[in-house]
């Protein structure tokens, strides 16, 4: 099962696909990324895809000079998909020196507790492809990934805790693939009177408002367990 900020490499045929319906700039930065051997990004997919087809994005930097960022995004058959693998995990992305020390606390207490926790965004990017993709202005963008309720609350509070020191952001997701804000799910643990408690919720194939006890449900069912 695909999820989203998986990296996929395609055959020759699915960059034949990708390659199709490009021209100009758009065209020049595929071909460069396949020239690298570099991955696309699974991404949400768009209304009304047909069934088999994958939505991918390829973020290019950002430009030296206006900061503006290309993200280009196509879809191919899943049959042309030659490899996938998950989101890059904490201790596999390269960070700049000044995070480094607080990276490498993080990971730490997060592996002690046991809570897998991916880097997807940004610095995902710098690593995979070493071009420059971190600014001043730039998130670690994290995506915390508790098997129950135990691990949620300890990988919630280790994230709010380093934030005070990096510029921490990204998601939670839950079993099933749905995904959350961890910033807006900390931020939702007071229900004001006569208000569902509920949270933007983006999976591969859609985007939701959901319940908080309807996402926190998915830890009791077997079938949502991670691989």
């Amino acid at each position: 099962m695909y999820r989203r900020h998986d990296l996929v490499w395609l055959t020759p045929q699915g960059w034949a696909s990708a390659l199709g319906g490009l021209d100009g700039a758009a065209r020049e930065l595929a071909l460069g990324w396949q020239a690298r051997g570099l991955p696309a990004v699974v991404r949400r997919l768009e209304p009304d895809t047909p069934p088999g087809l994958l939505c991918l994005g390829i973020p290019a930097p950002p430009d030296p000079h206006s900061g503006r960022k290309v993200r280009l995004g196509f879809a191919v058959e899943r049959s042309e998909v030659a490899a996938t693998r998950g989101a890059l995990a904490l201790d596999e992305a390269e960070a700049p020196a000044a995070w480094q020390p607080g990276l490498r606390n993080l990971r730490i207490a997060l592996r002690a507790a046991g809570v897998d926790c991916r880097v997807f965004g940004s610095m995902a990017m710098q690593t995979l492809t070493g071009d420059c993709y971190l600014g001043a202005g730039s998130d670690i963008d994290l995506l915390l990934r508790p098997l129950d309720e135990a691990q949620l609350e300890t990988g919630l509070a280790l994230l709010a805790r380093h934030a005070q020191s990096l510029p921490l952001d990204g998601e939670i997701e839950f079993p099933f693939g749905h995904a959350v804000s961890w910033k807006e799910w900390l931020g939702t643990d007071t229900q004001e009177a006569g208000k569902l408690d509920r949270v933007l919720a983006k999976h591969l194939n859609s985007v939701a408002l959901l319940r908080r006890d309807a996402l926190l449900a998915q830890f009791g069912t077997d079938g949502g367990r991670h691989g």
